[in-house]
């Protein structure tokens, strides 16, 4: 896996020109440039000047930015606020306070990505997905619903 794309993506999501981040980060935008190409392997010492130049944990640089944000924003797209923590990756303090509220599901996904079974962790993507795309969906009352679509009990 090469680190590159996922650096250009995390620039471009900031809207950095090369010049700017690589002049940030104490690098020639020539070295940037094939970084992001991937045809330089960056240092330690560069991913984490890197980072801070983009003012992110250098955690986040394995990560696609359009991923972490869902975990940092809520459904209208504002910053979710969190109690003040010493942590250093708000994304990993996210998942934390998840476990916490929902232990039973992160249990159940923890099993599903230790199994490592291809064929399971590609149905649990899909099904997910396919819940987080009705998430976003208003829901219709009762009343206004199509005729046959499963109406609810009767009191």
């Amino acid at each position: 896996m090469t680190i590159g794309p996922t650096i250009q993506a995390w620039r471009l999501s900031q809207h950095r020109s090369t010049s700017s981040l690589a002049e940030r980060a104490g690098l020639q935008p020539e070295s940037l440039e094939a970084i992001e190409a991937g045809e330089l392997d960056p240092t330690a010492s560069t991913l984490e000047a890197l980072a801070q130049a983009l003012r992110i944990p250098p955690s986040w640089l394995y990560g696609d930015p359009k991923h972490l944000s869902l975990l940092t924003t809520d459904a209208d797209g504002e910053n979710i606020s969190t109690e003040a923590t010493d942590s250093v990756d708000p994304v990993t303090e996210q998942v934390l306070l998840s476990v916490r509220r929902d232990r039973e599901l992160y249990v159940l996904l923890t099993a599903l990505l230790q199994s490592g079974e291809p064929k399971l962790l590609r149905a649990a993507e899909a099904s997910l997905r396919s819940l987080v795309k009705q998430s976003k969906q208003a829901t219709l009352p009762w009343q206004s619903r199509p005729p046959g679509h499963f109406e609810p009990p009767s009191d």
